[in-house]
């Protein structure tokens, strides 16, 4: 006696039994559902440049500096690509809003803090685009993007604890 197989339950998925071929979809999320993200990534580019910029500005070190400069420069690049992505695969460009204010943070640290959450969401957010990509060209592209909000992540904690040090006196 076997027990049925009982497939999960998404879209153009097509299962056989065990050891037979199957046919999968291309992904589980829509080419459409990518490039939405990917005009909404792209529309808060200038907000995010301020923001940068204003935490660039006090920094307490120049290591710091540094840091922040080299993630504010990955985020060009990625609007850059998610651009070209974009008019790659509609023909259209995006067009950047100009009129972009940012609101301040209370602090450096507050600062950095919202930053990195904006890191890890912008991974979730970047992962449903590549998931609508269509072809290996563009996921790899999207996987970079990835990748680098991931790195950027480790780079923000980094510059946390070394505020705790310096709150600590080491």
């Amino acid at each position: 006696m076997s027990i049925p197989y009982k497939p999960l339950n998404y879209p153009a998925r097509q299962y056989y039994q065990y050891g037979n071929m199957r046919q999968q979809p291309m992904s589980y999320k829509s080419l459409q559902e990518a490039l939405t993200l990917i005009m909404q990534a792209v529309a808060g580019e200038r907000e995010d440049e301020l923001f940068y910029d204003y935490l660039i500005s006090v920094a307490p070190s120049q290591e710091e500096k540094d840091i922040i400069q080299s993630i504010r420069n990955d985020e060009r690049k990625h609007n850059q690509m998610f651009r070209t992505i974009y008019q790659d695969l509609t023909g259209q460009a995006i067009m950047a809003p100009t009129d972009i204010m940012f609101e301040k943070p209370k602090s450096y640290v507050d600062g950095i803090r919202k930053a990195l959450f904006g890191e890890l969401a912008a991974v979730e957010r970047y992962r449903d685009i590549r998931a609508g990509l269509p072809d290996r060209f563009y996921r790899d592209m999207a996987f970079e993007i990835l990748t680098d909000e991931l790195k950027h992540a480790s780079k923000y904690n980094y510059i946390l604890n070394l505020d705790l040090s310096r709150m600590m006196g080491k």
